[in-house]
C-alpha cells in the first residue's frame, strides 16, 4: 500500500512537472496570438487576454505589405523543399545505408564535413552562382540547394541502416522488384518515422529562411513572409499590431506541420521497421 502511494505521488509529480514545462513553452505562442488582437501592444500591465482589434490589425497588415503573396510564396517554397528533400535525402540515405561501393566512406565523410562550414561563409559565392545560373529573384535558390543537404542524408542513412533489415530488401529483389521500386514500395513506407522528423525540420527551416530569401528575393512585394515582416518592422511607426497579426498568421503552418508529423516523430522512438 505504501509503495502504491509512493508510486502515485511520484507519477503525479512527473505529470505536474511536465504540465509546468508545457505551459512555459506554450506561453510565447499564446502571447503572440494575444498581442495580435490588440492595436497597441504596449501597455502596463501587459495584455494577457485577447482583445478586439484582430481584424483591424489584419487590415493594416494587408495594406502595408502584400501578405497574401508572401504567404503563398513561403508555403509553396516550403512544401516543394520538404517533398524534394525527403525524396532525395531518403534515396541518398538508402544508397549509403544498404549498398557497398568504392569511395563510400570518403564521400560520407565529405558530406559530414560540409556541415562544419559556417553558412555565412557561403553567402558571396552562393550569390554569384545563383546570378550566373540566372536564378536570381526566383524560387530556385531557396529550393534546389537544400534538396540533398548533409543533415538529411546523414539522418536518413542512420535511420535506414538500423530500421530496415537487409533480408527484407533481398526478399523484395527475389520477388522481382528493381531498386527504384524497392525504394518506393518498401523503403519509403518503412521509413515514415525518419521521414516525419526530416520533413518537420525541413519545413520549419524553409519557412523561417530569412537570409537566403533576403538575398535572392529582396523585394518584399515578391518575397517570403520573413522578409515581408522584417520590412514591416523597419517601416513601423510604433504601431506593431499589424506586425503581430502577421507573425501570428505565420505560426499557423508551423503548428499544423508539427501536429501532422508529431505522431510519426514519437513513434520513431519506439517503433522498429517490422511489427509482430
Amino acid at each position: 500500500m505504501v509503495h502504491t502511494l509512493e508510486s502515485r505521488a511520484r507519477l503525479g509529480g512527473i505529470y505536474v512537472s511536465l504540465g509546468l514545462f508545457a505551459l512555459i513553452f506554450a506561453f510565447p505562442f499564446y502571447y503572440v496570438f494575444v498581442l495580435a488582437s490588440w492595436s497597441n501592444i504596449y501597455s502596463n500591465p501587459p495584455h494577457v487576454v485577447f482583445g478586439s482589434d484582430l481584424m483591424v490589425n489584419i487590415r493594416a497588415l494587408l495594406t502595408q505589405v502584400p501578405f497574401h503573396v508572401n504567404f503563398f510564396n513561403s508555403l509553396m517554397i516550403a512544401v516543394i523543399s520538404t517533398i524534394g528533400t525527403i525524396f532525395f535525402c531518403t534515396m541518398a540515405g538508402y544508397a549509403f545505408a544498404k549498398f557497398e561501393f568504392k569511395g563510400k566512406k570518403p564521400i560520407m565523410l565529405f558530406v559530414l564535413a560540409t556541415m562544419a562550414i559556417p553558412p555565412f561563409l557561403n553567402i558571396i559565392p552562393f550569390f554569384k552562382m545563383m546570378v550566373a545560373f540566372g536564378w536570381y529573384q526566383t524560387w530556385l535558390p531557396l529550393i534546389v540547394p537544400t534538396l540533398a543537404n548533409a543533415f538529411g542524408i546523414f539522418l536518413m542513412t542512420q535511420f535506414l541502416e538500423s530500421s530496415i533489415p537487409s533480408d527484407l530488401l533481398s526478399a523484395a529483389r527475389i520477388d522481382g522488384l528493381n531498386e527504384f521500386q524497392i525504394l518506393l514500395y518498401v523503403v519509403f513506407p518503412l521509413a515514415k518515422p525518419g521521414i516525419a522528423i526530416l520533413g518537420t525540420v525541413t519545413f520549419i527551416g524553409s519557412w523561417n529562411n530569412f537570409v537566403s530569401a533576403l538575398i535572392m528575393l529582396p523585394n518584399p512585394k515578391t518575397s517570403t513572409i520573413p522578409v515581408a515582416l522584417s520590412s514591416l518592422f523597419v517601416r513601423s511607426d510604433g504601431n506593431f499590431g499589424g506586425l503581430m497579426a502577421g507573425t501570428a498568421i505565420a505560426l499557423f503552418p508551423l503548428l499544423i506541420a508539427f501536429s501532422f508529423f508529431s505522431k510519426k516523430i514519437i513513434s520513431n522512438l519506439t517503433a522498429g521497421s517490422l511489427k509482430a
